[in-house]
């Protein structure tokens, strides 16, 4: 198969060519780890782990490196630890494990590298220097600043008018600026902010700004040139685009990814997620009601470029195509490799650009076919592996249901006696209280299904 991804710097979708087949390089923007991530957070973390997936089937496990970095230095950071009266260390390290944990729920492989800013200050402030010394930064006032006139090809990867990129820079127009749209490589540490020797010869300790952490992490762990960088469409100005500046200038080089991918906006039923409109909801929460793979399909069942209207009847139709799946595969082992065809087939739509909608419309198509009755277990051994290839089915059918019952508090003796009551009232032909009864049960997330035999089951949807 040939894998073609759209890049936001030539706005092409192409043919994908690694710098080097042996290893496969990805680097993606992670959290900054101050709070609970919210289901925007989780979207990137999703599309780029089926790429990482879709990748690794390609190239090999082996000849793929994933790095996804840690932000843990942050003005966000130090505000909330103050807050709570605990240390800068004690956060971060509360609040990553909660990212960690979540994201694994949602089915996602743990990349390769996962990088701490706090950890990368000296490549920080080696590329400081190198950036003074070539003249494409310099010292003011115990700041460092990256100097935007200095690189004539700056703009070129979110493609804005200098009006409008001085209006979206977020970045404080001081007097001792040389140009507005400069921006802050390093800037000095007050008392009770976290600080390191400064780089240049400045006497007061500092911190680094925002930017310059991405471009370090990735030149230490994935070379000065790599293959994929990734992240939200919200990252391309003014981070990416001064992540590019950055690098590029430091290394005198022509690229510093080749391939850059972003996924659209997340809207929660139709609006912009705020605290101020109610509609804020994190990762954490969700997962109170819902296990993680369904908030997996229903994320992917948008293209990652589309922007994506989270929705609760999205969230429900997810839930009720997983649970027919499991329902089809029952308790098989699933079949993965070159040798499934069924995961070929998905392998080929997601080559597409990562077309995750094609994939799952596939999906239904070969769960009917392993339904049939006279599908043998290799067919449903081998929807299952397709299915794997996305990050979905890895469970058996026993698991499946025994995590839905242990997440809802349900009494199947009381589920039993009502099914019965239901049976009654529709021998008796009192289809009202019958309806009622399922009515009743399905508010309780309980879904009643009618079976060939003449018996009723029930399945839990949360």
């Amino acid at each position: 198969m040939e894998l073609r991804l759209y890049n936001t710097l030539t706005r092409s979708k192409d043919a994908f060519r690694p710098l080097d087949p042996n290893l496969v390089r990805l680097y993606v923007c992670g959290p900054t780890v101050y709070d609970h991530a919210h289901i925007g957070n989780a979207r990137p973390v999703i599309v780029f782990d089926v790429l990482f997936r879709l990748l690794r089937r390609l190239y090999g496990a082996d000849h793929v490196r994933y790095v996804r970095n840690i932000t843990d230095v942050d003005d966000k950071i130090n505000a909330r630890a103050a807050e709570r009266s605990i240390s800068i260390r004690e956060l971060t390290e509360e609040t990553y494990a909660w990212f960690r944990d979540d994201t694994a729920a949602l089915g996602c492989l743990r990349p390769d590298v996962e990088p701490r800013a706090t950890e990368h200050i000296l490549e920080m402030q080696a590329l400081i220097e190198r950036l003074v010394e070539s003249g494409h930064a310099y010292v003011a006032e115990e700041h460092v600043l990256f100097h935007v006139p200095s690189m004539p090809e700056y703009g070129k990867l979110s493609r804005r008018p200098l009006d409008e990129m001085l209006n979206g820079a977020r970045v404080d127009v001081a007097p001792f600026k040389r140009d507005p749209m400069d921006f802050v490589l390093w800037k000095p540490s007050t008392e009770g902010q976290p600080g390191w020797p400064s780089p240049c010869g400045i006497a007061t300790p500092g911190r680094p700004g925002w930017h310059i952490e991405c471009s370090a992490m990735s030149w230490r762990h994935l070379g000065e040139t790599f293959d994929i960088h990734g992240g939200g469409i919200d990252l391309v100005f003014p981070h990416h685009e001064n992540e590019i500046a950055q690098s590029r200038c430091a290394f005198d080089s022509g690229s510093m990814a080749q391939v850059w991918m972003h996924n659209g906006f997340l809207l929660v039923e139709g609006e912009k997620m705020s605290k101020s409109l109610g509609n804020f909801v994190t990762i954490r929460e969700l997962l109170n009601d819902w296990p993680g793979e369904v908030l997996r399909l229903a994320m992917l069942s948008t293209h990652y470029r589309q922007p994506i209207n989270w929705t609760r009847q999205g969230i429900g139709f997810a839930a009720k195509t997983l649970d027919k799946w499991y329902r089809v595969i029952g308790d098989v082992e699933a079949e993965t490799g070159e040798g499934n065809p069924f995961e070929s087939e998905i392998a080929d739509r997601l080559g597409d650009d990562l077309n995750s909608p094609s994939a799952i419309t596939h999906l239904h198509h070969l769960a009917d076919v392993a339904e049939h009755e006279d599908a043998s277990s290799a067919l449903k051994r081998r929807f299952k592996g397709a299915a794997n290839l996305m990050g979905l089915l890895h469970e058996t059918e026993t698991e499946w249901r025994a995590r839905q019952r242990a997440a809802v508090s349900v009494d199947p003796d009381a589920i039993a006696a009502l099914i019965a009551d239901r049976n009654a009232a529709r021998k008796a032909r009192d289809f009202a209280t019958a309806d009622h009864i399922r009515e009743q049960l399905a508010s309780q997330g309980i879904v009643l299904m009618d079976n060939k035999d003449g018996t009723t089951s029930w399945e839990l949807t949360r």
